[in-house]
């Protein structure tokens, strides 16, 4: 939530995004969920720690700004993106729940056909920072869109819609990769499964502030599949996620101080899943939302691993 902003529903009102956003714009910018950031950290992670992974001796093995940049932008596009494909599908079962009706579609500040013109208008941003990647990382690009489209189907037709998020957001663990050396190895496609299990701990401790709702409308998710048992499994995801982890910078020949300050983002995740009220709609959220420092403590250990080892 910005700072010194409340909430109607789950929409933040009175915050930096209401009082600088021309008022004729500031119902798009609350589609794309402008003023709630966390959801493109969730997004740019992936692409982020990747970049790094995989830096060269062209950039001194430090990541490349320039894709940093590119990542970066493209991150908040097509989490917008999302963000408005999902309120068109879920138009009317958003209209039904109050955290949710206060949306812009639901609410009729956005008419559908308005929200379709936008995500056409989202759709052309991100594919002009794709078309700034090389050829490989073009393509590669172009095959994660079906698994976009499908997305917020999943959660009418299984317990795990969590386990498509995880295929679909954290793609960026290979696009980063792709972007660097133009093809992939296994330390990319073991970070890319190791992100998988990240994004089934961090979605399980969002999806248990909305569980009541969920009934209520009938959709599914993994915290109504792992109910009581959700501590335990999110120590396993944390687990599977930092092994994986620890093995991608293995493959890719980081040095042996990333493994050590490895223990910095492995100790946060585990305080999240030890400490997380699943009963609390406000400790869930704040847990969740934390993801992002664990990211960059993930991220200044990948660039101490990949600028110390120099050379593989």
């Amino acid at each position: 939530m910005s700072r010194g902003a409340d909430l109607i529903g789950d929409m933040p009102v009175g915050g930096w995004v209401d009082r600088n956003v021309p008022a004729p714009l500031l119902p798009y910018a609350k589609l794309i969920r402008l003023d709630r950031p966390i959801g493109w950290w969730l997004l740019v992670w992936p692409c982020w720690w990747s970049t790094a992974m995989a830096a060269d001796a062209t950039t001194g093995y430090w990541p490349d700004p320039v894709l940093l940049v590119l990542f970066l932008i493209g991150s908040v596009v097509m989490r917008g993106a999302g963000c408005t494909y999902n309120d068109i599908v879920d138009r009317d079962y958003d209209a039904k729940v109050a955290r949710t009706a206060a949306r812009p579609i639901p609410a009729g500040a956005v008419s559908p056909t308005q929200a379709k013109l936008f995500l056409i208008l989202l759709g052309l941003i991100g594919l002009a920072v794709l078309l700034s990647l090389n050829g490989f990382a073009i393509l590669l690009g172009v095959l994660s869109l079906p698994l976009v489209f499908a997305y917020p189907f999943m959660k009418r037709i299984t317990y795990w819609p969590q386990a498509w998020l995880g295929i679909t957001f954290t793609y960026g663990a290979l696009m980063g990769w792709a972007a660097v050396r133009g093809d992939l190895d296994w330390a990319p496609l073991v970070l890319y499964v190791g992100c998988w299990f990240w994004t089934l701990h961090y979605d399980t401790v969002y999806a248990h502030q909305d569980k009541e709702d969920d009934l209520i409308v009938g959709v599914k998710s993994s915290a109504l599949a792992l109910g009581r048992y959700t501590r335990p499994a999110l120590v396993v995801f944390v687990a599977a996620f930092m092994g994986l982890v620890a093995l991608a910078g293995a493959l890719a020949g980081l040095h042996w101080v990333f493994f050590v300050l490895l223990a910095l983002p492995a100790g946060h995740l585990l305080w999240q899943a030890l400490t997380v009220d699943i009963d609390d709609g406000g400790d869930c959220l704040a847990k969740f939302k934390s993801n992002r420092h664990m990211g960059w403590l993930l991220f200044g250990a990948i660039i101490a691993g990949r600028v110390l080892a120099g050379p593989v």
